[in-house]
C-alpha cells in the first residue's frame, strides 16, 4: 500500500483513478476544491504536509470546449500554469517519490504532422482557440524536465487524446464534443445545431483506458520525455456525430453552423512510444465507448 495523492479527484478522469488506486489497496487523497486551492502556493504546501504522498498524479485542470476557451483564455493559461508550477515546487520540496502529471492534446501545434509525435510537440503554436491552456500545460512540461535535471526530481509528462466515457461534463457551456453531442442529441431529437463544419478530427480516448494508461506509466515509466496516451485512430466531427445519433437514436437533422470556428483541423496521436515505454494500449472501441457513455448519462438524467 502506499500514499497517493490525486488531484483533481473529485473530477470525471480523476474519479476513476482514485476507485481503481483504493481497489488495489492504496490511500488514495483527494483535496477538495473547497478546501485547498492549488493556484496557491500555500495550499499546495499545506496538502503535500498533511497528506506525506508517496505518488502524486496532477490531474487537476480548468479546462473546456472551444466556447469555455474563448471565454477564459486569461484564467486558463493561469491557473493550469500555477496549480502545475505549485505541485512540481512542492514535489520537490518534500522529496516525493513520483510525480504523474497529465497534459493536454491542445498543447501540440495547429498544423501537427498526422498522427502527433512527441517529437513534433514544439514545431509551431497551438491552435488559436485553446492556446493558452495548452501553453499553460507544455510550460509544466519544461518545469518538469528542469527539475528532473536540477533537483532529480521524478515528474513524467503524459499526454491523454480527448477523453469521454461516463461520469463526464454535460454541461452545454464547458463540455467537449461527445458529452455535448450526447446531449443535445437526446434533448432535442428534432435538430442539433452544431459549430463547424464537421470535417475536423479527433481521437478519443475511453476513460477507463487513460486510467490504465496513468496505472502503467507511474509503474513502469521514468524518464523525461512527454508520452502520448491514445488509440492511434482518427475520427472526424462528422463521424462522431453519426456514431452518437445511432447510439442514442436520433432521427432528426444535424444542421453544422458554418460561421463558428471548427477548432484545430486535425487531431490524432501516435501511441506507439507509451506502447514501447510502459506497455500501454487502449482497448474500447470508440462505438462500444459512446454506447456505454449514452447509457450512463441515460440512467443519471435529473
Amino acid at each position: 500500500m502506499s500514499r497517493v495523492v490525486v488531484t483533481g479527484g473529485a473530477g470525471f478522469l480523476g474519479s476513476r483513478l482514485t476507485e481503481r488506486l483504493r481497489e488495489r489497496g492504496h490511500d488514495a487523497v483527494v483535496p477538495r476544491r473547497a478546501d485547498t486551492d492549488l493556484t496557491s502556493m500555500e495550499d499546495t504546501r499545506r496538502l503535500f504536509d498533511e497528506a506525506a504522498p508517496e505518488l502524486v498524479y496532477h490531474l487537476a485542470a480548468e479546462v473546456g470546449g472551444i466556447g469555455a476557451n474563448r471565454a477564459n483564455p486569461g484564467r486558463y493559461w493561469y491557473a493550469n500554469l500555477m496549480m502545475g508550477a505549485n505541485v512540481l515546487e512542492q514535489a520537490r520540496l518534500h522529496e516525493t517519490p513520483k510525480l504523474v502529471v497529465v497534459g493536454t492534446v491542445c498543447a501540440y501545434p495547429k498544423f501537427t504532422p498526422v498522427p502527433f509525435s512527441e517529437d513534433d510537440l514544439w514545431n509551431g503554436y497551438p491552435e488559436e482557440t485553446n492556446a493558452p491552456y495548452g501553453v499553460a500545460k507544455k510550460a509544466v512540461l519544461v518545469g518538469a524536465q528542469a527539475y528532473r535535471e536540477q533537483y532529480g526530481t521524478n515528474a513524467i509528462f503524459l499526454l491523454p487524446a480527448n477523453l469521454y466515457g461516463p461520469r463526464d461534463n454535460f454541461d452545454l457551456e464547458t463540455s467537449h464534443v461527445i458529452p455535448a453531442l450526447i446531449r443535445k442529441m437526446i434533448e432535442a431529437p428534432a435538430e442539433v445545431l452544431l459549430w463547424g463544419d464537421g470535417s475536423p478530427s479527433r481521437e478519443f480516448l475511453y476513460v477507463d483506458d487513460c486510467v490504465e494508461g496513468l496505472l502503467l506509466a507511474a509503474e513502469r515509466y521514468d524518464g523525461p520525455d512527454p508520452v502520448n496516451l491514445g488509440t492511434g485512430v482518427e475520427t472526424t466531427i462528422r463521424e462522431a456525430a453519426e456514431l452518437v445519433a445511432e447510439a442514442t437514436g436520433f432521427e432528426g437533422e444535424i444542421v453544422w453552423d458554418t460561421s463558428m470556428p471548427n477548432g484545430q483541423p486535425r487531431r490524432s496521436l501516435d501511441a506507439s512510444r507509451a506502447e514501447r515505454l510502459f506497455g500501454f494500449r487502449a482497448g474500447t472501441p470508440l462505438r462500444e465507448g459512446i454506447t456505454r457513455t449514452v447509457a450512463w448519462y441515460r440512467a443519471h438524467l435529473t
